[in-house]
């Protein structure tokens, strides 16, 4: 399988996964169609398949035109199926789907909303996290409680640790920023800051980060980790409280 970022509107991006040898693809989180159609057609590509990880416009934008010119199934968490444009296909928590020989879980992560879930290409060691997880921060809470996005967030940390991060949007620098107005002595950040800035002036996307790079570096991973806690004055706090602490500091960054 190759995997396909297709930057679209501001910042978002869509995902394409393509078998290459049957020419197959499918689409994650198409926010507007005519980016996705314009690389399909460039390389002949049939889109067999459109995921959606949530509800949200700049996640589901081109579902019903992407439809229509390919004759795709639309996929979605079945508890959103009166919220997904176009909706064919109702996953559900845990489910194993197969795409093309490749197993794919997903698994559900409310939290940014109630019904949000990822996407988990085993083959391809490869997670689409949408707004759950982001490269170096995690998604504001609309529809979901703080207990609610940790467990999320846990459940992506229970993947392995080389697994690729394909998340929603470019904010990996803001990101990263407040990563390290938070972590202020930890030099790999400032490092992976100074990597990434090159990239982005290059025009290179900072997706895929890896669930490894994720767990050392993003303090939102980090509410379980005692030392880092005690280090910014917080040891007191439980998982929750100190998430909520940090994610309520980043609203207003």
């Amino acid at each position: 399988m190759n995997i396909h970022i297709i930057p679209c509107l501001n910042d978002n991006y869509s995902y394409v996964v393509e078998n290459k040898k049957t020419k197959n693809a499918c689409v994650i989180d198409p926010s507007e169609s005519v980016p996705v159609i314009n690389f399909l057609k460039k390389n002949k590509l049939n889109l067999k398949y459109i995921l959606n990880t949530h509800h949200h416009a700049d996640h589901i934008g081109g579902n019903l035109e992407l439809k229509k010119e390919f004759n795709s199934q639309i996929l979605g968490f079945e508890k959103d199926k009166n919220r997904i444009p176009g909706i064919d296909i109702f996953l559900s928590d845990k489910q194993i789907w197969n795409f093309e020989g490749s197993d794919v879980l997903v698994e559900h992560v409310p939290g940014h909303t109630s019904g949000h879930i990822f996407y988990y290409f085993k083959n391809e060691e490869s997670v689409f996290t949408g707004d759950t997880l982001f490269s170096f921060g995690c998604g504001r809470l609309f529809e979901g409680s703080y207990l609610e996005m940790v467990d999320s967030l846990k459940k992506i940390k229970l993947l392995p640790t080389k697994t690729k991060i394909f998340c929603g949007h470019e904010y990996t620098i803001n990101n990263l920023k407040f990563c390290m107005e938070i972590d202020k002595n930890n030099s790999e950040l400032k490092e992976k800051y100074n990597q990434i800035n090159n990239n982005i002036k290059n025009k290179l996307p900072s997706v895929p980060s890896s669930l490894g790079d994720e767990m050392r570096l993003n303090i939102f991973l980090k509410f379980d980790n005692l030392e880092f806690k005690k280090r910014l004055g917080f040891e007191d706090l439980n998982e929750v409280d100190f998430f909520k602490k940090i994610r309520d500091l980043k609203d207003n960054f």
